[in-house]
């Protein structure tokens, strides 16, 4: 069996660079821990983003993929077929919407969304051909494609990707005036994620969803929510939004709707939304295939009992006093978040965050970085509270060294 570095330098050699992970590499993976191919576990305190919300191998997810593979795997759009409809019909109930329109990854679902709401407008709002806009907000991140990229404010994201698509209005995270300012007759909809992943998980001030939500209906435009790293759990509620008793007009869903164990994501809305969609408008030949649904339907299975939110509520409360707790002597200087979700600065005279993900790994806990001196924490909402105060007691090591 090859190496760490072996496997790592034949990568390096080998594939593009877009990626600058961890040195470390993973051969298998239960529940919160993953092994190298050394032997050596780490405790995942990142959970693939979110995708890993019920662990790596979890054993009903499993269960439901194994028994799908023995059935069927794919028919694409062009043919009906037995899991779709309960996937659709369960899926819908979940976020109190009628209607699904399945994707793979999230990026094609917010792309999915983008589409839905220029559609809708240009139909049924009346937006002069050509004219239609979408606000968004500043350090978004919805995804990778050219037209996502157009309206990112992170120059890595965004740079040498022109020339850009139009349409789309930015302004500041959680500045309810400006977004307000922003909205005129040609605006269709505003896109936002309910807390900022990427951006270091920001969480923005109490009461702007809510306003967000009342000026979208008051302006007749689309709320359109990217919960796919803030869904499903993460935060404590099985959205994000919940928190502030804001239901949208189309949710973007993904990452942990597959369970880790295969891409699925979806746009779900209104019949009369989505209903803007005639046949050969939009699709893809593997959105809604029969492994996805099999999958989906179980991890919406498990969603339902509502003891994951509740896991999710009680471990981040104990998180997030922990965090806290950090801040005492400087070392990190803030700490946001929501759930089994933080985003922990720390001062950059101690390390830069990828300096302080190293560090941790050595002790044998996995976290990323993101944006100079962040740290982003997000264990699988199945971690053990004993394993997650084993992860934070080596966060205070490396910060105390």
């Amino acid at each position: 069996m090859p190496t760490s570095p072996e496997l790592i330098a034949t990568a390096d050699a080998h594939s593009a660079h877009n990626y600058h992970p961890l040195p470390v590499v993973i051969s298998s993976a239960e529940g919160a821990w993953m092994t190298d191919v050394e032997g050596r576990r780490y405790l995942d305190l990142l959970a693939g983003y979110s995708a890993l919300n019920f662990g790596h191998g979890n054993p009903r997810l499993i269960a439901a993929a194994r028994a799908q593979l023995d059935r069927l795997t794919l028919t694409s759009r062009a043919f009906h077929h037995d899991r779709f409809a309960d996937f659709c019909v369960q899926l819908a109930e979940l976020c109190g919407m009628e209607a699904v329109l399945p994707m793979n990854t999230g990026a094609e679902a917010v792309e999915t969304a983008v589409k839905t709401a220029r559609k809708w407008g240009y139909r049924v709002k009346g937006v002069p051909d050509g004219r239609a806009k979408i606000v968004v907000a500043a350090d978004n991140f919805h995804g990778r494609t050219t037209t996502i990229v157009s309206f990112s404010t992170d120059p890595e994201a965004r740079a040498d990707y022109g020339p850009y698509t139009p349409g789309f209005e930015i302004v500041p995270f959680g500045d309810l005036a400006a977004l307000e300012a922003a909205v005129d007759d040609d605006t269709v909809a505003v896109l936002l994620e309910p807390i900022q992943g990427e951006a270091g998980v920001l969480v923005p001030p109490p009461g702007y969803l809510a306003g967000v939500r009342e000026l979208t209906r008051a302006r007749n435009v689309l709320f359109l929510l990217d919960e796919i790293q803030s869904g499903l759990g993460r935060t404590g509620r099985t959205f994000a939004a919940e928190h502030e008793g804001v239901v949208p007009d189309l949710y973007i869903l993904g990452k942990a709707l597959g369970g880790g164990v295969v891409p699925v994501s979806a746009v779900v809305s209104s019949r009369e939304i989505l209903g803007v969609f005639r046949p050969g408008e939009h699709g893809s030949t593997f959105g809604g295939n029969p492994l996805a649904c099999a999958v989906a339907l179980e991890v919406l299975a498990m969603l339902r009992t509502g003891e994951f939110q509740e896991r999710a509520a009680e471990l981040g409360e104990h998180l997030h006093q922990e965090l806290a707790a950090l801040t005492a002597d400087g070392r990190v200087t803030a700490v946001r978040g929501r759930g089994l979700w933080a985003g922990v600065d720390i001062d950059p005279a101690v390390g830069t965050g990828r300096e302080i993900s190293e560090k941790l790994m050595a002790k044998g806990v996995l976290v990323k970085d993101t944006h100079g001196s962040t740290i982003r924490i997000a264990p699988p909402l199945t971690i053990s509270k004993e394993d997650l105060d084993r992860g934070l007691a080596a966060l205070r090591e490396v910060l105390a060294a």
